[in-house]
């Protein structure tokens, strides 16, 4: 009888042929009591009866019927095997490839993994993907966990939750939440990403930061550090002193991303040592500030005046800013992304 693997057929044969196989067990237990209670004692082979001969081919009946579903048991289970090996490989090749789809299109990658049931449609399950990351592009992680989608925040909080920061310094709770993948090249990406890090790193260490905006922009500033130091396309280092400077008693009344902007000195008559940070283009600047109950909203503004502490401070922050804006290769590729699209359009 032909079975097909995984049917129920096949299975309720098998424990068929195990319960046979146990009937005949009791069998030649009950065969060989017999046996025994009929036999006298001393007897010899040569006593042996017509009847203790029939006894024997029965014996023997049931040896025979016991190695046959044996063997039928063996073929049935080696059968299976090869299939569920054969299925393994199967789902080895579909994960290959929904791998490779997912380093080229993120999304079109999360999809066909779904599709074939190796994931399930879960921020969880997908955010233990992606913390794995075998076989998965860095630069591809960074972008799916960046988008805006509601679904891609869910996968981007489960992440986050995969990480244990609890008792770690902010410069070695960005080393691991960062080794898994790279940081998007666009700015909203990794505002996403790390206001999210930030919620995570002082909700696991209480009392580290006031706020989790003064985290936001600690840790963005230390990114900043990362890339004037490491590399090679910033011509000048950013020192010690200009980043304590940029940093000291930071708790921010607003946050400005140095996205197409630009810096100038300017004089205003009511702001002494006063600089202008406006924007090259028609656009508002993405910013965002604290109002007076302490809730952050997002700002509606060409262009932002601030008053340094004395004209040294002002040259100071007008030299950092410019070298951010100007050397920094993530504003430099977002400039260029931006004007090929719009060559494109």
């Amino acid at each position: 009888m032909e079975f097909v693997f995984g049917s129920e057929d096949e299975y309720v044969q098998i424990r068929n042929y195990h319960n046979i196989l146990r009937h005949i067990r009791w069998s030649e237990t009950k065969f060989f009591r017999e046996i025994f209670t009929r036999v006298k004692p001393f007897a010899t082979m040569s006593n042996t009866s017509a009847e203790d001969g029939s006894e024997e081919l029965r014996l023997a009946d049931i040896r025979r019927r016991k190695a046959e579903l044996h063997r039928k048991v063996q073929q049935l289970t080696e059968k299976m095997g090869a299939q569920a090996g054969s299925r393994t490989n199967i789902e080895a090749k579909q994960l290959s490839i929904g791998k490779n789809k997912f380093n080229s299109d993120p999304k079109k990658g999360i999809e066909y993994l779904i599709e074939n049931n190796l994931l399930n449609h879960t921020a969880e399950d997908i955010a233990l993907f992606l913390y794995k990351g075998k076989g998965l592009s860095k630069t591809a992680i960074g972008d799916y966990l960046g988008e805006r989608k509601d679904f891609n925040i869910s996968v981007l909080n489960a992440f986050s939750e995969l990480h244990n920061l609890t008792d770690m310094t902010l410069v070695q709770a960005l080393r691991q939440f960062l080794g898994g993948f790279r940081l998007p090249g666009e700015a909203q990406k990794i505002d996403r990403i790390m206001e999210i890090f930030s919620q995570c790193y002082c909700r696991l260490n209480p009392g580290t930061f006031c706020n989790n905006d003064t985290c936001y922009v600690l840790s963005f500033a230390i990114i900043m550090l990362n890339t004037s130091l490491h590399n090679p396309g910033v011509k000048e280092r950013l020192s010690i002193d200009k980043f304590i400077a940029m940093n000291k008693d930071n708790k921010p009344q607003g946050i400005i991303p140095l996205e197409n902007i630009q810096v100038r000195d300017v004089q205003d008559r009511k702001m002494p040592h006063c600089f202008e940070i406006y924007s090259t283009g028609s656009e508002m600047i993405k910013a965002c500030k604290t109002d007076y109950n302490g809730k952050v909203v997002e700002g509606n503004h060409n262009m932002y005046r601030m008053s340094a502490a004395s004209q040294q401070k002002k040259d100071e922050w007008i030299d950092s800013i410019g070298q951010s804006v100007t050397h920094n290769p993530f504003y430099d590729i977002l400039a260029a992304r931006k004007s090929k699209a719009q060559h494109l359009a």
